[in-house]
C-alpha cells in the first residue's frame, strides 16, 4: 500500500510541473508561446534543411522549424490532425530543401509503424525585431 501511495504521489508531483502544465494548453497556445516576441515575415515556398537544428510538433496544428535566428512554421495543407508529440517525422527528399509541395511521414516511436502523412503547406519565418539602435 505504501509504495501505491508513493507512486500516486509521485504522479500527482509531475502533473504540477511546468512540463506538464504546458501540455494542458492548447495547440494553439502553444504556438503562440514558441513564437513569443517574433515577427512574421513573407511566407516562403522551401527551407533550407542544413540550417535547420531542430522541429517540434504542434499537436495537430503545425510543426516549428528552428533555422537558428528564424523559426519557420508549417501549417499543413493536410494531416495536421495526425501531428502529435508520439510520432517521429521522416523526410525523403532528393536536394537539401523542403518544400511545400513536399509530404512527411509520420512513424509512431513506440510500435516504429507508420501512423500518418502530412502534405507541407508554406513556411512562415519568425524573426526577432532588429534593435531600433
Amino acid at each position: 500500500m505504501h509504495k501505491l501511495i508513493s507512486l500516486i504521489l509521485a504522479g500527482a508531483a509531475i502533473a504540477a510541473t511546468p512540463a506538464a502544465a504546458a501540455d494542458r494548453r492548447t495547440p494553439e497556445q502553444q504556438l503562440a508561446h514558441a513564437l513569443e516576441g517574433r515577427v512574421a515575415g513573407d511566407p516562403v515556398d522551401c527551407v533550407n534543411l542544413p540550417q535547420v537544428r531542430s522541429t517540434q510538433i504542434i499537436p495537430g496544428t503545425a510543426i516549428i522549424y528552428d533555422a537558428g535566428g528564424t523559426l519557420y512554421v508549417n501549417r499543413p495543407r493536410s494531416g495536421a490532425e495526425q501531428l502529435n508529440n508520439w510520432n517521429t517525422l521522416v523526410t525523403r527528399l532528393s536536394t537539401t530543401q523542403l518544400c511545400s509541395i513536399d509530404t512527411i511521414q509520420l512513424v509512431d516511436r513506440s510500435s516504429h509503424m507508420l501512423s500518418g502523412i502530412v502534405f507541407l503547406g508554406e513556411f512562415v519565418p519568425y524573426r526577432r525585431p532588429q534593435d531600433a539602435h
